[in-house]
């Protein structure tokens, strides 16, 4: 008697199959565990958006108090991402050693005190060391949140995964636009920047839920407990690992050189040249955000079903095209700006959703962590001469005209893909 199942016992999918499928079977796949730690990275990664845009959005304010010009208001943006590559060093060695979580927590509350500190400060140079030092925990936080939601996620869905965790951004950075048009509205200029950097406390409450609740992925803590090399530095530039530490720097650093150039100065570049209110401001920061959640979100599928390689490309092509042309836009024409500030948005943010998952799949277990930690961060720091130089050339060339310098970040970004692997369907063992 044949033995050979029926063939519907071959293509009739089981219950686990089918819950992997359809547009949430992504969070499914995590299973519970891996959904609450999927909530912590995401309320953390939003919050420190949060904080991050508190200072973006006060900059007009900060320079009429201070009296400052543009390139020490493009120091601002300098200072918090060069110490951001220290601080996401050192948090990616302490997620390898002391795990995901812990590490999470201790990024989440560093940044959260410094912004708070900032709405005290009594002058400039003040205002700039709580700047520097909030960057520490800003540094930290998105690398170690996206390792820690990574180690749940299947390699199906891993992309999707972590583009999911990148859009937080988008929703972080919305709560600060909503936030900074009600306080600036209601609330003279000298004491509205203030306020928003008092509002960064929120990030405790986070720590206090992720402390009860949220766990490492046990397949990570029984490697980093067997681990002789576990947070080692020098791993990261042995012979194995050495050429992919330089280029996935190189790549953050194109990316985050574009994108931090349009976080810091188009606030500024809509409230100046184009004249707007703060509400007009607000009114066209949405159309950006708008764009970009979607884009985290669409490029977190992508780069799941083309590559991360391609994904990344392909975005890196589009938001250089997208600046340029946001930048030349004739004075007057301003809903045109308005309507190009959605495809800028998405473009600039789809880029950075394979990130999470890319750099995550390029280093072992035991480093991956610092890895992530410092070639993310490393970008951040050397991405910052960016902004800063917008700052400089604003003087003379107007910030539109200076804007355009973001979109060699990009192009610098396509090369550094040169020297990377595709990894997409890997598995993190």
């Amino acid at each position: 008697m044949s033995t050979t199942p029926p063939p519907q016992a071959l293509t009739h999918p089981t219950a686990d199959e089918r819950a992997d499928d359809g547009a949430f079977g992504w969070l499914r796949a995590l299973g519970p565990r891996g959904r609450r730690a999927f909530a912590g990275a995401f309320g953390g990664y939003a919050l420190d958006s949060y904080d991050y845009f508190t200072l973006p959005l006060s900059m007009v304010a900060l320079a009429a108090y201070f009296g400052l010009d543009s390139g020490q208001t493009g120091l601002f943006t300098t200072v918090t991402l060069v110490v951001s590559a220290i601080g996401g060093a050192l948090a990616g060695v302490l997620a390898d050693r002391i795990g995901r979580v812990k590490a999470l927590m201790i990024t989440v509350i560093t940044y959260a005190v410094f912004t708070v500190a900032c709405g005290f400060a009594p002058n400039y140079e003040t205002l700039l060391v709580f700047r520097a030092l909030q960057g520490l925990g800003f540094g930290g936080e998105w690398a170690v949140g996206a390792i820690l939601v990574a180690e749940y996620a299947s390699a199906k869905h891993r992309g999707r995964t972590l583009g999911a965790i990148q859009s937080s951004w988008a929703v972080g950075w919305a709560l600060a636009a909503i936030m900074y048009t009600v306080v600036f509205t209601f609330a003279d200029d000298d004491l509205a920047w203030r306020v928003m950097f008092w509002t960064g406390a929120l990030p405790a409450l986070l720590v206090i839920w992720m402390r009860r609740r949220v766990h490492d992925a046990p397949e990570a803590v029984a490697v980093r407990e067997r681990s002789t090399d576990k947070g080692n530095f020098t791993a990261i530039f042995k012979p194995g690992l050495l050429r992919t530490t330089i280029f996935a720097g190189l790549l953050s650093t194109g990316v985050q050189g574009g994108y931090y150039t349009l976080a810091t100065w188009v606030p500024t570049y809509l409230k100046t040249e184009r004249e707007l209110s703060v509400v007009g401001t607000g009114g066209y920061l949405t159309f950006l955000i708008s764009g970009a959640f979607l884009g985290y979100l669409t490029g977190g599928y992508l780069t799941d079903r083309l590559g991360r390689r391609r994904n990344i490309w392909l975005f890196a092509l589009l938001s250089a095209v997208c600046i340029l042309a946001y930048a030349n836009i004739p004075s007057g024409a301003n809903t045109l700006l308005l309507i190009l500030g959605f495809p800028l948005g998405f473009c600039m943010s789809a880029i950075f959703s394979g990130f999470g998952s890319y750099l995550s799949e390029l280093y072992p277990t035991a480093v991956r962590g610092t890895g992530q930690g410092f070639t993310y961060n490393t970008g951040r720091a050397v991405g910052a001469v960016f902004p800063t130089t917008v700052g400089f050339l604003a003087d003379s060339w107007g910030v539109g005209g200076a804007l355009v310098f973001g979109a060699i970040g990009y192009g610098i970004a396509a090369l550094a893909l040169l020297g990377l692997p595709e990894t997409r369907g890997k598995e993190l063992a």
